[in-house]
């Protein structure tokens, strides 16, 4: 009796299929599970992305076909193939292109902002339109603290001076960051970090945002006010890291300038626009304003503007997120997420196809990859579907809501059976559907990490936290031995009862099968005399070398872990 678990299988791999149903039948052997060749998907990079993020698409398989510099006619000419395409800021993904688009499942933006890219027509058509958020927060943050000290010391004005062989050292005077006070409007990912950095010049911070909690400004060291008109008279430096929206372009005006504090520093490292342009400049013309610092204009490229006339308003061309690990980071995020979205897989960041709160997503999305990973790892243990299914957060995330992390858990055990996506929406009915238990935990201490997540299904556990600038997924505990190792795609996991030479003589097996040991992490339980071996591996584990293993080193259990 042969079981076909796969779903669609590609014309060209259906000799292979019937072949090896063949040879099985005629050995009566039974029918191991196993991942045919689908369909190739085809990716389409319109801008330029980091190569590592093309590597990423090309080592899962994607045909993927790098075409720059576009037009919209040329896009919507040459879409309809693609089943994905991945883009920065220079590509408009209009309505045309995305009804031109026959195949399209994914469009992945390698950044923040979709202003380029129309979500009505996307959503129309089901298509997910996800981003890279978190790719370059760091560099925006560090690169509005560069305005803000370039600012208040006049580096611009004395470089210039120096180049023109003068020395003009009384001229530019400067200020302090220290003990001045620091407003700033909009504490989400990026204004939390400038906050963070802030107190460490030993800044006061105070801020505004109607959607910041009380307990993640106090977390942030940052005393709230509601009107805006409270915060600018008391502020020496004011930074804006706000969307562009009705309510934020030309946010700040005359009469919000003739509030501030005479010779204020302003910083717009967010949107271009928020800072009313014209009044901006009447302002630094009076001597009102100090020294500014603008990074994102309305119309962009920006070649003139009032405020290019002013030696004191320092001015970059949208540099924030111009730093090699941001780019880096954008490419590999977004190369991950629209993998995830071509498998039927939850994509973090969707901006048009999740009801999760974005407030819930800055939190508890960076985990989510952590949560289907370690799915995977009890899938592979378990071997079958469990009954019981329990996700435990911990630490900073602890009292997030869950339910993406349960489905993150719970599409990674079902990874090996796909028949769609488990989503927060439909989590519970997955989990029903399945005859899975789901309960959930929060727990405020995660021991030495400031965040992390344990999954246990039918009694088995494995923890992972984050680590890293790309925020990869570590596992922390497994089976409750507490170990510390970022898996890689292929690990052998050995558990037996500790004595000397037992490491040696699984490296000797493994090295004369010609398998090699990248890393290696070691757990014990002193009070069962046990120990677990966690080894990620290159090279080829079959069936035929597990049995040599375990025949030759009577181990408890070992397993073969493929992600």
């Amino acid at each position: 009796r042969i079981v076909v678990l796969t779903e669609t299988i590609s014309a060209a791999g259906e000799r292979s299929l019937a072949v090896e149903f063949a040879n099985r039948a005629r050995d009566k052997r039974p029918c191991l599970r196993r991942e045919f060749a689908m369909t190739h998907k085809k990716v389409l990079v319109a801008d330029r992305i980091a190569k590592e993020g093309i590597d990423v698409l090309r080592d899962k398989g994607y045909d993927v076909d790098v075409k720059l510099d576009l037009t919209e006619d040329e896009l919507a000419a040459q879409i309809a193939p693609y089943d994905a395409i991945v883009v920065r800021s220079a590509t408009p993904v209009t309505r045309r292109v995305i009804e031109a688009a026959e195949n399209l499942k994914i469009i992945g933006r390698a950044g923040v902002g979709v202003d380029t890219i129309d979500l009505d027509a996307a959503t129309e058509r089901g298509v997910i339109v996800c981003n890279a958020p978190t790719s370059n927060i760091m560099s925006a943050a560090e690169h509005t603290m560069a305005l803000m000290l370039a600012c208040a010391r006049q580096l611009p004005q004395a470089n210039a001076s120096m180049h023109e062989g003068k020395w003009e050292r009384s001229k530019f005077l400067g200020k302090e960051l220290y003990e001045k006070t620091l407003a700033i409007f909009g504490l989400g990912r990026i204004g939390g970090l400038v906050a963070e950095r802030a107190r460490a010049f030993g800044m006061k911070i105070i801020g505004h945002d109607p959607y910041c909690s009380p307990e993640r400004a106090d977390q942030l060291g940052v005393e709230l006010f509601e009107r805006v008109e409270d915060v600018l008279a008391r502020a020496d430096f004011i930074t804006v890291h706000l969307p562009k929206t009705p309510e934020t372009i030309g946010m700040f005006g005359p009469e919000e300038f003739a509030a501030m504090k005479d010779g204020v520093v302003l910083i717009n490292a967010a949107r271009g626009g928020i800072y009313n342009v014209k009044s901006l400049s009447d302002f630094v013309a009076a001597g009102k304003i100090f020294a500014a610092g603008i990074d994102m204009f309305e119309e962009e490229p920006c070649t003139g503007s009032p405020l290019h006339e002013f030696d004191n308003v320092l001015l970059t061309p949208h540099l924030g997120a111009s730093t090699h690990e941001a780019q880096v980071r954008a490419g590999v995020q977004i190369a991950e997420y629209v993998s995830s979205g071509l498998e039927g897989s939850i994509v973090p960041t969707a901006l048009n196809m999740t009801l999760v709160p974005p407030e819930m997503m800055d939190a508890v999305g960076p985990y989510v990859p952590a949560c289907q990973m370690m799915g995977r790892i009890l899938a592979q243990i378990l071997g079958c579907i469990p009954k019981t299914l329990r996700v435990e957060a911990a630490g900073t995330i602890a009292n997030a809501d869950a339910s993406i992390l349960v489905a993150g858990a719970l599409d990674g055990i079902l990874a090996y059976r796909r028949a769609g996506s488990v989503t927060p929406v439909n989590v519970e009915s997955v989990a029903v559907r399945h005859g899975i238990k789901v309960d959930t935990a929060s727990i405020a201490d995660a021991d030495e990490y400031a965040s992390a997540v344990k999954v246990v299904a039918d009694g088995v556990e494995v923890g992972a936290t984050l680590f890293g600038s790309m925020q990869r997924p570590r596992i922390m505990s497994l089976l409750d031995y507490k170990i510390d190792i970022a898996p890689a795609k292929q690990s052998l996991v050995f558990e037996y009862v500790d004595a000397p030479g037992r490491i040696g003589a699984i490296g000797t097996l493994l090295g004369n099968e010609g398998v090699n040991i990248t890393t290696m992490q070691i757990g014990t339980k002193p009070s069962e005399k046990t120990a677990l071996v966690y080894m990620n591996v290159e090279g080829n584990v079959n069936d035929q070398l597990l049995e040599k293993l375990s025949g030759a080193l009577d181990f408890k259990n070992v397993w073969s872990f493929s992600l």
